[in-house]
């Protein structure tokens, strides 16, 4: 066997001590956000009555490469943290590729997934703040549950939108949140303004991203002491998820490996702009190159068939606008879509880099996702989420894309978080009655067609 062991630990001391914030090392900055009412940019003192006031500023920040992780963060990630980086060995035997497959594994935690990096990051501000509590939404889950748990932690009211198809087909995952002491409530939801407003224009939908994150954002902002706080897509959010980076390069660093591939399954970015942003500085600052492989579901394709515009964050069009890859904010994904990766559009930094060629996109189908999700699982011996198995599959393409040519490359993918949550899903799939369902370009271009029109 080779000398690098199956999982590469760091010690504790180790686990960084600063987030990398990759837009100091961007020579073109993401777009501002924009109010949806004026047009002009934002300012961190206009999203205060959103965010919480130090959110609010880093979410602006363009300037400061690193910022400091407050110490009761840090003590928080010490319970599950650094999480090991581990060498597929058994999946590159099972696939007979010369490729060497990493993936950083970050379902080492109760919540299941990376969610938890930044969900105790800004429940430590709202509690700083001495806020009441917060709101936000979830898909699958994942985020509420890790919210949930930093929530207690710090003795906030959690109250949780959860797109309705994800509420009613992952009950034990709406359990945990509610064992955490959380309210969950699936969305769209009569409970709020927006809520009976998209019900009315969408009679009986399942829901999105877009539509809980328009419910998320009014109860916050209709409750004293409250703030809405979000688990993917802000700048914030993948500056605190860059932990996941920065312990991946300097796990490979312990063992003198230099990735050649870095693969990540793209929803609103936090797994796959946390996984990039140190390798990303890299490049940015002329030092290295890597290939970046953003996966996407076939069935909402943001990257690979959306439009770089400035569109709506939220299918209520109560958020700020922001400039990305996005398929319009009243997209919504088919209900047999069985992944957490159902927002219309993609982060600011994410969109800017692939429209520069710092990273390439592709958009896998569900049912080959799950088969490969299933591969992985006999042999590795984790069953992956759904989400993490995107990137997954895509791992396993290059591998044998390897094996074709001869070439042993590194490849370093995200796994993002555990499925035993989604059993449901592998039930489909494994009953057959899982299908493909991918929009037609009449579907996306209807929806693009809503999009904001700004001079």
């Amino acid at each position: 066997m080779s000398e690098i062991p199956y999982k590469i630990y760091l010690s504790e001391n180790e686990i960084p001590s600063a987030w990398y914030n990759v837009r100091a090392d961007m020579k073109n900055k993401p777009a501002p956000l924009l109010n949806p009412g004026t047009g002009e940019p934002l300012k961190a003192e206009d999203l205060y009555p959103i965010f919480c006031e130090e959110l609010s500023k880093q979410e602006m920040n363009n300037t400061d490469a690193y910022i400091d992780i407050p110490g009761e963060v840090l003590d928080f990630y010490k319970m599950y943290r650094p999480s090991p980086l581990v060498r597929a060995y058994c999946l590159e035997k099972a696939l007979g590729t010369p490729a060497h497959i990493y993936y950083k594994f970050e379902g080492n935690n109760t919540s299941g997934s990376h969610k938890l990096n930044s969900a105790i990051a800004q429940a430590y501000y709202a509690k700083k703040q001495g806020l009441k509590g917060v709101t936000t939404e979830t898909g699958a889950g994942q985020w509420g549950t890790a919210l949930s748990m930093a929530t207690a932690y710090f003795g906030l009211d959690c109250q949780v939108y959860m797109v309705k198809v994800s509420y009613e087909q992952k009950p034990f995952r709406r359990e945990v949140m509610r064992t955490y002491g959380a309210t969950v409530t699936p969305s769209p939801s009569m409970l709020t303004n927006v809520g009976r407003k998209i019900n009315e224009q969408f009679p009986g939908t399942d829901g999105s991203l877009g539509c809980a994150i328009s419910e998320a954002v009014e109860a916050a902002t209709t409750q004293e002491g409250y703030r809405y706080v979000l688990g993917s897509v802000l700048n914030q959010v993948l500056l605190h998820q860059s932990v996941i980076g920065l312990e991946t390069k300097a796990a490979l660093d312990k063992v003198g490996v230099k990735a050649d591939m870095i693969i990540g399954c793209a929803g609103g970015g936090s797994n796959l702009g946390g996984l990039i942003s140190p390798f990303v500085g890299e490049m940015l600052r002329g030092e290295n190159q890597y290939e970046i492989i953003a996966v996407e579901p076939a069935s909402c394709p943001s990257f690979t068939r959306g439009s770089f515009v400035y569109d709506f964050c939220d299918t209520g069009r109560v958020c700020p606008l922001a400039k990305m890859y996005t398929l319009g904010s009243n997209f919504m994904p088919a209900p047999n879509h069985a992944g957490g990766l159902r927002y219309h559009g993609m982060s600011t930094i994410l969109s800017q880099l692939y429209d520069e060629g710092y990273m390439k996109a592709r958009s896998v189908k569900q049912t080959d996702v799950f088969a490969a999700a299933e591969q992985f699982a006999r042999v590795e011996g984790i069953l992956p989420a759904p989400e993490s198995s995107h990137a997954i599959k895509v791992a396993i393409d290059e591998a044998l894309k390897c094996k074709e040519t001869g070439e042993a490359k590194n490849i370093v993918f995200g796994l993002t978080g555990t499925g035993y949550f989604d059993l449901v899903a592998y039930q489909k799939y494994n009953d057959g009655v899982m299908d493909d369902y991918i929009p037609t370009d009449e579907d996306i271009a209807a929806s693009l067609a809503q999009c904001p029109k700004l001079g």
